[in-house]
């Protein structure tokens, strides 16, 4: 429990074109017990009633505002633009996206968490995502841990605890720290400021669920999914940040394992035939990583995986059938 006056908390929510699910959003923020925020509705030029939604709220509740931006940003600078809003009085920063909520009891759970232990620098929880409980936790009972170790393990292959951005509160001087808060170039900006901000502070989870993230079509989660970014992302987080949290021999070799993970993963979508723009998508990627597409390797593991469906002719046509059915995702903005 916290005693006194409890910290202010910034709650910031940048949204585009949220008018279906703003009010939802903005409800779950007044209903927190945790009787200490301010909320900043940063509306990215949107084309539909958000900005309207938004001031009818701040007209009457005066612990809500709303930032309009001057021009669009695509989604990743808005949250930075977003965690630029926070009170420079706040000591937590928490972000909710516009199409998600928090439960009642959010704030006050995470906040106690991080006031009980002051060398955390986030705190995260359990969360729905649709209607499955998503990633993983610390092992309960414990709610702290070591960032590094927490980096450690996720580098070499272990729980993803992070969650989402929804899911997640910040210490504000840390957000304040960063001119930058996420790197705009990564769809994964999130978890790459964790293994930034737990070089030098702790991690904490709350054994509760806590948040919601809503999950449809034409989000940047499902394009993320369909294309497969998480295989770039986690051989970038190996090269920045493997040398920081493992040895040369577990870099060299979770590196190694990565890369063989994702060419099968080229290998295959080859014969599925994948358009144009996810091969942009990944040869940029890996451009990006130093390492160009290797066009000897790849074709290599197609001619692999074409002996294979040879081979075992009912996985041939089962693969086939898949191709055939698989939806394409709309891209995200």
């Amino acid at each position: 429990m916290i005693s006194g006056t409890p910290p202010l908390v910034s709650v910031v929510t940048p949204v585009y074109n949220g008018e279906p699910y703003l009010r939802e959003c903005i409800e779950s923020i007044r209903a927190q017990t945790y009787p200490n925020w301010d909320y900043t509705i940063v509306n990215n030029c949107s084309e539909d009633r958000t900005r309207e939604i938004a001031e009818e709220y701040a007209a009457h509740d005066p612990r809500i505002r709303v930032h309009n931006n001057a021009r669009f940003v695509r989604q990743i600078a808005n949250h930075n633009i977003a965690v630029r809003q926070i009170s420079p009085a706040s000591k937590y920063c928490k972000i909710v996206a516009a199409d998600d909520w928090l439960f009642p009891d959010c704030l006050s759970r995470m906040v106690a968490l991080a006031e009980a232990n002051p060398s955390v620098g986030i705190v995260s929880a359990y969360g729905l995502m649709g209607d499955t409980v998503a990633w993983s936790g610390l092992p309960f009972p414990s709610s702290c841990i070591s960032g590094r170790q927490v980096c450690r393990e996720k580098l070499l292959g272990g729980p993803y605890v992070f969650g989402a951005p929804t899911s997640v509160l910040y210490r504000a001087d840390l957000v304040r720290d960063r001119p930058a808060f996420f790197n705009e170039s990564n769809l994964h900006a999130d978890t790459e400021v964790c293994f930034e901000l737990l070089k030098t502070h702790d991690f904490g989870f709350v054994h509760q669920v806590l948040t919601f993230t809503r999950t449809q079509d034409g989000s940047l989660n499902s394009f993320s999914k369909d294309i497969n970014s998480n295989l770039p992302a986690s051989v970038h987080y190996l090269l920045k940040y493997g040398p920081d949290y493992l040895t040369p021999g577990e870099l060299d070799e979770r590196v190694t394992l990565r890369l063989r993970q994702y060419y099968a993963f080229l290998g295959a979508s080859v014969l599925q035939r994948r358009e144009r723009s996810f091969w942009d998508f990944h040869k940029n990627k890996l451009r990006d990583l130093g390492l160009p597409l290797n066009h000897w390797r790849l074709g290599r593991v197609v001619a692999m995986r074409l002996l294979d469906l040879i081979m075992n002719p009912k996985q041939a046509v089962e693969s086939l059938w898949r191709r055939l059915t698989r939806r394409p995702q709309q891209k995200a903005q």
